[in-house]
């Protein structure tokens, strides 16, 4: 439980912190957002703000990490190294975050908002995917658990659906295209990508706390158990991935100062669907991240009516847009789709929360 407060504390603790200094650097070398023309015209008012803001939310989730395993290791020497799970989950958004940096990049250096091609995007998260996938499925610990597993999942795996180890790597990218998009769909108003993704993190923290607490892989096992690997270094990922949104929320929250770009909303769209598949809670995260199912809905929708009837389902998508063109301010929207946004991860906290009580009899 320490190591989950320190994680949070320290991560942050950075994110306030270094987000001034990314702020003035990246003011200085001309790194400015470009804005959609057909966008609502009050934010032509942020063109030039500082992107590649989600540099600031890698580095304080890695340094939360790191930091609470070192304190950990000094105060309790048989504590818990840093795990496969936990690893492999931060090599995934750092790997997706990476790819964001370089579209964050090519828009800036082509001073428009377009960076990456779609071939370009689509190469980058195929190949942190399948890194991800095909070690997500070695190393095995002691009870025979591995991060991630072949069959399909809710709250536990699904054993009568199984991907197989090439069906699994094709999941592992949809799931991983999935998320990153559609948490970089959320990403167009200030604050709302952060402060979502602090909800849904924070759910995650509760849900693999209380997989550890209830692991099959303790030494009495009990009625309910979850097989997952690592549940306690994943709570500890998710928290400061929790935290780093929260002190990066500190300068993005309308007026932003800063954005957090691709960079941070691939990053965190990974760290989603990472959470998801090594937590055994694939379709659970649906509930829990409902708002960027909805988001990334409004776009597909958008997209399928308007080919169809050439007629627009929302006067802009994503949807969040629809509502500032319909003239609700845009601190307005962003709250209600935080109040959104927090019934989701509630509501899926709860069907995680009576799916143990089924499984115990209780």
């Amino acid at each position: 439980m320490k190591a989950i407060l320190i994680a949070a504390a320290v991560a942050l603790l950075i994110s306030i912190l270094f987000t001034p200094y990314l702020i003035r650097f990246f003011s200085r070398q001309g790194f400015g957002q470009e804005i959609r023309e057909e966008g609502p015209q009050g934010h032509q008012s942020k063109r030039g703000t500082p992107t590649m803001g989600g540099v600031a939310i890698l580095v304080a989730m890695w340094a939360g990490y790191l930091v609470a395993h070192f304190i950990n290791a000094m105060s309790t020497p048989r504590s818990e190294s840093p795990t496969a799970s936990g690893l492999l989950v931060l090599l995934l958004a750092t790997g997706l975050g990476t790819v964001g940096f370089f579209d964050d990049f090519l828009k800036i250096r082509k001073k428009r908002n377009l960076g990456l091609n779609k071939t370009g995007k689509m190469l980058g998260m195929l190949g942190a995917a399948m890194v991800f996938a095909i070690l997500a499925l070695q190393f095995a610990d002691e009870h025979n658990f591995n991060p991630a597993s072949v069959h399909l999942s809710f709250v536990r795996d699904i054993t009568i659906i199984s991907f197989g180890t090439v069906g699994f790597v094709v999941f592992c990218y949809l799931a991983v295209a999935a998320w990153s998009n559609a948490v970089n769909f959320t990403d167009g108003l200030d604050g709302l990508a952060g402060g979502s993704s602090a909800l849904v993190f924070a759910i995650y923290v509760v849900i693999s706390f209380w997989q550890f607490r209830y692991n099959c892989g303790a030494e009495q096992p009990t009625v309910g158990c979850y097989d997952v690997r690592d549940p306690l270094d994943l709570a500890v990922v998710a928290a400061a991935a929790m935290g780093a949104c929260i002190g990066f929320l500190w300068w993005n929250a309308a007026p932003a100062k800063i954005f957090m770009g691709d960079t941070g909303s691939l990053a965190l769209g990974g760290l989603v669907a990472g959470l998801s598949i090594t937590t055994r809670t694939e379709l659970l995260m649906v509930v829990v991240g409902g708002l960027f199912v909805v988001e990334m809905l409004s776009v597909t929708r958008q997209i399928a009516v308007f080919r169809m009837s050439r007629r627009r389902l929302f006067r802009m998508a994503p949807f969040h847009h629809h509502f500032e063109l319909a003239g609700w301010a845009e601190t307005t929207v962003m709250i209600r789709l935080w109040l959104l946004a927090g019934i989701c991860a509630m509501f899926g906290l709860g069907l995680f929360y009576s799916e143990w009580l089924t499984a115990t009899g209780s």
